[in-house]
């Protein structure tokens, strides 16, 4: 499987969500399946590598609808991605959290409880710092990136910090 396509995908995926729950009243299930129908036709990736981005991108958007505050300043998402949000890229950051806004929103309306997203080594995962299940050791991404085994200790289970 070639990380560096479902790195691209995931980025495109995510800028289709974001353009979808902008300009349309879908809720959030209804535009990922958009999104996921725009980035299968831009992108030769199997339906197995589609599912996958789309579970990245879903996982990704409804952990931080959990852990986003009502009001995002700078020190609030610095502290949620623990490192200077300054590092990210504007748009992909506004995209982002524009999408993740809204989708904890529609969380809140339906009162669903958050719960803890595992991550695996070989997700694709947008930027964020995660915490190896076993030896504790940290790895941040700035950018989409695909999560590799702990350089610690070879693990293969993180959680987002």
């Amino acid at each position: 499987m070639n990380k560096d396509k479902l790195i691209k995908a995931y980025s495109e995926f995510m800028q289709h969500l974001h353009e979808t729950m902008e300009n349309t009243l879908h809720t959030f299930s209804e535009a990922l399946e958009i999104s996921k129908e725009k980035t299968s036709k831009t992108n030769e990736l199997t339906d197995a590598e589609l599912d996958k981005v789309s579970g990245y991108v879903q996982r990704d958007v409804e952990h931080a609808a959990h852990g986003l505050t009502d009001k995002a300043d700078n020190d609030s998402l610095s502290e949620w991605f623990k490192f200077d949000v300054e590092l990210i890229e504007k748009f992909t950051l506004d995209a982002f959290l524009s999408v993740a806004d809204k989708t904890r929103i529609e969380l809140e309306k339906i009162k669903q409880l958050a719960t803890k997203h595992t991550y695996h080594s070989g997700d694709i995962t947008f930027a964020g710092t995660f915490i190896c299940d076993e030896c504790g050791k940290e790895i941040a991404f700035k950018i989409p990136s695909a999560i590799p085994e702990c350089p610690a200790c070879h693990a293969k289970t993180f959680i987002r910090i």
